[in-house]
């Protein structure tokens, strides 16, 4: 039995250490993760399905490993969910729908490939809306994920489950994804570190639509070590993603040490020159991002005088989910969350020139972004406009999620990475996130300067009640 005071807030880069030198056993600590997760299920509600016995003998096989002396994978024995959007064999998988509430798939998709071959023992799946089609996480399921903050409030989504499962110790490691903000915008408003991997980083498979070349999956931790320890397991190309990026030789974790950003030119910007943000937000936001003067960067508040890529933003994401759903409308509307069927409707109404426009839209502004970012090593901004809303009765149908996501979706439409970090509290309590943006595939910078601002300003002692 280890000493270790506290094993469900222990980063999963010390539970390694514990595990790999015999002071903490998988079984010991998976049976905490799953007591903690029990415990905030039937008042948070993160998980869709713990699927506590399958775990149960996964951490058995790890512990028999460590004893045997036998070769261990990067995260043997770490307790780690995974977003119910992603296929696990074996274990139900509902997309967050009512269409596949009873799936059990028999097959793994290559994040849970991975994460199976390097010891990770899976013990949930974690909430979302339908098909991750929006910002808070509700569905037709279950009642809706809550923010571990203050349970009033929403947990942010589509990876809202994940977020509160790292937030409130249920698990080290969580597996999220981002079309849109997915990872960004819970992690920001539950307080964790989530990233965005530059696209293609991370093969995706099975994937409805490769090529609208927007959606990434990636960590979601409390520390940024464990992001990069989860990426270095995670990344890699696979044929069945023609996206993908091919291997390199960087080590994400190694990329983590947290150090020196002396000369690094940043640029701050607190709306776009368009972007409405809550006047509590942009204070905590833009203190955060003047502290990199102190690792040795210069801050240079910006507009970076590019066009509002919203309306482009959101035909493609209409059209996207008409071409996906419009069948499942059809068959069973009464199984259709009302903000998706608004999105489907809104998709059948455009035509192919729309749907055209909105991509060439979309190719000018990557030309204004990579412009841009030509002045600079990273850009800073709030992650989030606003804190957590309502977890229920706030939004209605007609509003557009696209609303609450202006620092979010641009750079799913660059592909660039982009990571979100604690930065403070508003007045009530509740998390502020400062986004951190790297330029086309620098992923080891961006984990660089998310670790060094860690270090500067640490997150992890708080901890919601």
């Amino acid at each position: 039995m280890t000493e270790h005071s506290d094993l469900t807030f222990t980063p999963a880069t010390e539970l390694r250490d514990l595990i790999r030198s015999r002071r903490a056993s998988p079984v010991e600590i998976l049976e905490l993760v799953l007591a903690r997760a029990e415990a905030v299920q039937t008042r948070l509600y993160p998980f869709v399905t713990i699927d506590a016995e399958a775990a149960r003998a996964a951490a058995r096989t790890a512990e028999a490993a460590v004893m045997q002396q036998a070769p261990l994978g990067a995260l043997h024995g770490i307790p780690i969910s995974i977003k119910d959007l992603e296929p696990t064999r074996g274990l139900r998988t509902t997309y967050g729908s009512k269409f596949s509430e009873h799936h059990v798939p028999t097959y793994d998709s290559i994040v849970v490939e991975r994460v199976r071959a390097a010891g990770g023992v899976i013990f949930a799946k974690t909430n979302t809306p339908s098909y991750g089609h929006k910002d808070s996480c509700d569905n037709l399921l279950m009642p809706p994920t809550r923010n571990p903050w203050n349970p009033d409030r929403t947990s942010g989504a589509s990876s809202g489950g994940a977020a509160v499962a790292v937030a409130v110790g249920a698990g080290p490691l969580a597996h999220g994804t981002d079309g849109a903000g997915s990872i960004r915008i819970p992690a920001a408003l539950c307080g964790v570190f989530g990233l965005k991997p530059a696209f293609g980083r991370i093969a995706a498979w099975p994937n409805a639509d490769i090529w609208a070349a927007r959606s990434h999956s990636g960590p979601m931790t409390r520390t940024v070590r464990d992001a990069g320890m989860l990426l270095d397991v995670l990344a890699g190309p696979d044929p069945r993603d023609p996206m993908s990026l091919d291997a390199t030789d960087e080590n994400f974790l190694a990329a983590c040490e947290p150090g020196d950003l002396t000369g690094l030119k940043v640029a701050w910007s607190a709306d776009f020159g368009y972007a409405t943000v809550d006047a509590e937000v942009r204070q905590v936001a833009e203190t955060a991002a003047r502290r990199f003067t102190e690792l040795g960067c210069t801050v240079e508040a910006v507009d970076p005088g590019w066009d509002d890529p919203a309306p482009w933003a959101e035909t493609l994401w209409h059209m996207n989910m008409a071409a996906r759903f419009s069948d499942q409308l059809d068959e069973h509307p009464d199984w259709i969350d009302p903000t998706l069927r608004t999105m489907i409707e809104a998709g059948r109404r455009l035509s192919g020139l729309e749907a055209g426009r909105a991509q060439v839209a979309r190719t000018a502004f990557y030309n204004q972004a990579q412009q841009f970012m030509q002045r600079f090593d990273l850009l800073l901004t709030p992650q989030m406009p606003c804190v957590a809303w309502p977890a229920e009765g706030a939004a209605t149908a007609s509003e557009s999620i696209f609303n609450h996501l202006p620092f979010t979706f641009p750079f799913n439409g660059t592909g660039w990475p982009a990571a979100s970090v604690p930065c403070g509290f508003n007045t009530e309590g509740l998390p502020i996130g400062l986004q951190i943006v790297a330029p086309w595939r620098q992923d080891g910078l961006c984990l660089r300067a998310a670790a060094a601002f860690e270090a500067l300003q640490p997150w992890q002692a708080r901890r919601p009640v």
